[in-house]
């Protein structure tokens, strides 16, 4: 028999990486990480009224719903398998004040769509966010004084928000705000209250990013901002204090955590996931979403393949699942096989 020994075959030592790259079915065989409608979770803004849906110029087919219209949408969600949401407000202006007074209410905006989502559609899970920026006069987390924001007095207020947003009818907090200590007061907090279920994702590493800007047109806030939130978000320069934050947050009681924003900080997800071992999320936010909105609408890239392939690298980078404004459209997709 010839010998068809081939030079690659001795410089590899018969080791050729094509042979399961070869077909289809090969490469469908040994792929080592996949994208479902299990891994979505969808954000969604809540805006006062009836019968409204105002699409947002800055986040390309988002909109803000009223509550009636997102309980529509929400059981669309549902029947599409999505397993949760999460909401945000953008209320009255003249509603926001110092301290953000307005999340107390108890039937604010977002305590009367939790309510109404939860009663319409029981089969869906309901995150909400206890931060009080949708609701401050100067669209800060927390409680503005005297040019500092003030850890104690806004923990103090986020616990009071989040036993109400989980009387409500919310499944988990997901405090946004990165105070110090919140997650082990809203976890002594919703215990007190009878809501030992309730869970906690907690924005374990939310940094001081420049991808939030579509996010904070879409609430409003972004014309309010006094100042930056560089005194309590984390650095993006800074890996090791992200790791030290998150670790607080395992130790109070975090069920969940998450990484925010998402494709920039690949590396945060990975590093969280090996150190702790909890279920770990990533929010894909406005910014990454509207950059491939943006490049897609201009013919520059082909949006539907980024769109896949960036939630597909949530995954392989060691998260659970992916809070992303794609997932309706990402869901439809996904049905269609």
């Amino acid at each position: 028999m010839t010998d068809k020994t081939h030079l690659v075959d001795e410089i590899t030592g018969h080791r050729r990486m094509r042979r399961n790259r070869k077909a289809d079915w090969t490469r469908r065989m040994v792929q080592e990480n996949r994208l479902t409608v299990d891994d979505l979770i969808w954000p969604i803004f809540l805006v006062p009224g009836t019968g409204i849906i105002d699409p947002i110029a800055a986040m390309p087919g988002v909109n803000r719903m009223s509550v009636d219209k997102a309980v529509e949408a929400v059981k669309e969600a549902a029947d599409l398998g999505i397993p949760a949401i999460a909401t945000f407000p953008d209320i009255e202006m003249e509603l926001r004040d110092e301290t953000g007074s307005q999340s107390l209410a108890a039937d604010n905006l977002v305590n009367r769509a939790t309510a109404a989502i939860k009663k319409a559609v029981p089969n869906i899970g309901i995150i909400t966010d206890v931060a009080l920026d949708p609701f401050t006069s100067h669209g800060h987390d927390g409680i503005l004084r005297d040019g500092v924001i003030v850890n104690d007095e806004t923990v103090d207020q986020i616990v009071r928000a989040a036993v109400m947003q989980a009387d409500a009818g919310a499944d988990i907090i997901a405090p946004s705000d990165m105070m110090d200590g919140r997650i082990g007061a809203i976890r002594r907090g919703l215990d007190a209250a009878g809501h030992q279920d309730v869970g906690i994702m907690s924005y374990a590493t939310k940094f001081a990013s420049g991808f939030y800007g579509p996010y904070r047109e879409a609430i409003n806030t972004g014309g309010l901002l006094k100042g930056d939130k560089n005194s309590y978000y984390i650095s993006p320069a800074n890996g090791t204090e992200a790791l030290r934050d998150a670790a607080l947050d395992v130790e109070e009681g975090a069920d969940m955590l998450m990484v925010k924003p998402g494709l920039a900080y690949l590396d945060i997800c990975w590093r969280i996931k090996e150190a702790f071992g909890l279920p770990t999320f990533a929010y894909q936010v406005s910014g990454e979403y509207t950059q491939i909105k943006a490049a897609a609408m201009n013919g520059w890239i082909d949006g539907n393949r980024i769109m896949m392939e960036t939630l597909l690298c949530f995954k392989r980078a060691g998260c659970d699942g992916i809070l992303s404004y794609f997932s309706l459209e990402v869901a439809r997709k996904l049905a269609k096989g």
